[in-house]
C-alpha cells in the first residue's frame, strides 16, 4: 500500500500542543512502519485553513494521485474542515478507487453507518471552526471599538510596523503626499498610475505596477491621517499622520465630484477631533452639489 501523508497546521493550529507539522509527520510515518506501508510522500501546507481547498499541497497531492493508493492524515479535521468538501473528496476517492484512512479515527467508511459517523464528525468540526471565527471576529469588534492596539491587517504603504506601532517610511509617504496633492491639482487616477509607472523608483509594496484600484485604496485611506479603521469602524491611533485632515477631506471632497453617478456624490468628512472610535455611519455624510 503506497501512502500520501498529508499534514497541515492553521495559524490558530500553531499555539496548541501536539499539532506542529513536525509532529504530525512523526506519527503518520510511523504508523505506516507499522501497517507495513510505504510512504509515497509527504503533503505538507503551513498556514492555511481546512475551511477550503485553496492549499498548494493539497492540490498537489490530488494532481499526484496516480502515486499513491491511500491518503493518510492523523485527523479528519487536518484534511478539512468543511463538511461539504470532505464528502465530495471522499466522492473523488472512491471514483479513483483510493481509500482514507485517518491514524486516530477507527471509521469503516465502507458501510452507511460508517460513512454517517464520519459525516457528523466532520460537521462537528466545521461547527467548532465557525465558533472560533466568531469568537476572533467578536474579539476584534471588541478591541476595534475601544481603540486597544492595532488589529491584524497589512501594513499600509507609507509605513512600517515595529513593536505593535506604524511608523513612517519617508521614502513611501513621499509618494503618498505626492499622490493627494496632485489629486488635488487635477490628475486623475489614471494620471497619476501612469505617472507612477513611469518611474523607475516607484513600485508597490509588493512590487507591481501601479494601479487605478490601489491609488483609490490609497486616497481613501484614513491611516494617513492618524487614524485606524476596521470595517465600518474609525479609531484613533498613536502613529503620525502623512497627510492633514483637511487635505484628506479635500480629496474625498473631490473624489466624489468626480463621480458620475450623482446619486453617489456623497463622501465622509473626518472631523479633526473624534473619540475613542467612531461608526462611519454616524459621521456626516457630506453632499456635493
Amino acid at each position: 500500500m503506497r501512502a500520501a501523508i498529508y499534514i497541515r497546521v492553521s495559524t490558530e493550529d500553531q499555539a496548541r500542543e501536539g499539532y506542529s507539522l513536525a509532529a504530525q509527520e512523526e506519527m503518520l510515518c510511523a504508523y505506516c512502519e507499522a501497517q507495513g506501508w510505504t510512504v509515497s510522500e509527504v503533503y505538507s501546507d503551513d498556514g492555511y485553513s481546512g475551511k477550503n481547498i485553496s492549499r498548494p499541497s493539497y492540490r498537489r497531492m490530488m494532481e499526484e494521485r496516480d502515486g499513491w493508493d491511500c491518503l493518510l492524515v492523523l485527523k479528519m479535521d487536518r484534511i478539512h474542515r468543511n463538511s461539504k468538501n470532505f464528502m465530495s473528496m471522499m466522492e473523488d476517492l472512491e471514483t479513483w478507487g483510493k481509500t482514507f484512512t485517518s491514524s486516530t479515527e477507527s471509521l469503516d467508511t465502507s458501510n452507511a453507518l460508517g460513512r454517517f459517523v464520519m459525516d457528523m464528525i466532520q460537521r462537528i468540526g466545521q461547527l467548532e471552526s465557525e465558533q472560533i471565527g466568531e469568537r476572533t471576529y467578536m474579539g476584534m469588534r471588541e478591541k476595534a471599538e475601544s481603540a486597544k492596539g492595532i488589529l491584524g491587517f497589512r501594513v499600509p504603504y507609507g509605513y512600517s510596523l515595529s513593536d505593535g506601532s506604524l511608523n513612517i517610511e519617508e521614502e513611501e509617504a513621499d509618494f503618498v503626499r505626492w499622490m493627494f496633492s496632485s489629486y488635488l491639482e487635477g490628475m486623475s487616477l489614471s494620471d497619476l498610475s501612469y505617472a507612477l509607472n513611469n518611474r523607475k523608483d516607484s513600485t508597490t509594496r509588493a512590487g507591481n505596477p501601479w494601479t487605478v484600484h490601489n491609488i483609490r485604496t490609497i486616497l481613501h485611506n484614513p491611516v494617513y491621517v492618524g487614524l485606524l479603521r476596521w470595517q465600518d469602524i474609525i479609531m484613533r491611533s498613536g502613529h503620525a499622520p502623512i497627510v492633514s485632515r483637511d487635505v484628506f477631506n479635500q480629496v474625498q471632497e473631490e473624489m466624489a465630484t468626480r463621480t458620475r453617478n450623482p446619486s453617489q456624490r456623497r463622501y465622509v468628512r473626518i472631523p479633526e477631533i473624534i473619540g475613542t472610535s467612531v461608526k462611519i455611519s454616524d459621521l456626516s455624510m457630506e453632499k456635493v452639489r
